[in-house]
């Protein structure tokens, strides 16, 4: 038994890291082309071309916070007691909230 829980607590880890890692990368891809259209020396229309920037960045966001919800998730087969549930009820419930105002935001910035 002390060796699937081990096992999970490394799946949560991993899966930890994939979230952070889907996160700075869509911060790191935003800054970049921020940059590039801060230093661009085509007049194109930066409103939509920063659109487009945030629209990606809101993705890679969501994405990253799907992906927690779901360590989370996993992380409460490893030790399940009523305080550790009741912790994820509430954080996965403050995520699930965040995700869908950002779904919402996106949908807007799409019309």
């Amino acid at each position: 038994m002390e060796i699937i829980h081990n096992i999970l607590k490394i799946v949560v880890l991993t899966v930890s890291g994939l979230g952070a890692v889907v996160v700075v990368w869509g911060v790191f891809e935003a800054i970049v082309a921020f940059i590039g259209l801060k230093f661009s020396s085509a007049k194109e229309d930066a409103v939509s071309r920063s659109e487009i920037v945030r629209q990606r960045l809101g993705a890679h966001l969501l994405l990253g916070l799907e992906i927690f919800i779901a360590a989370d998730i996993i992380s409460s087969a490893v030790s399940p007691s009523w305080e550790k549930v009741g912790i994820l009820v509430t954080i996965v419930g403050v995520r699930t909230v965040l995700s869908y105002f950002l779904r919402m935001e996106l949908k807007q910035g799409v019309r």
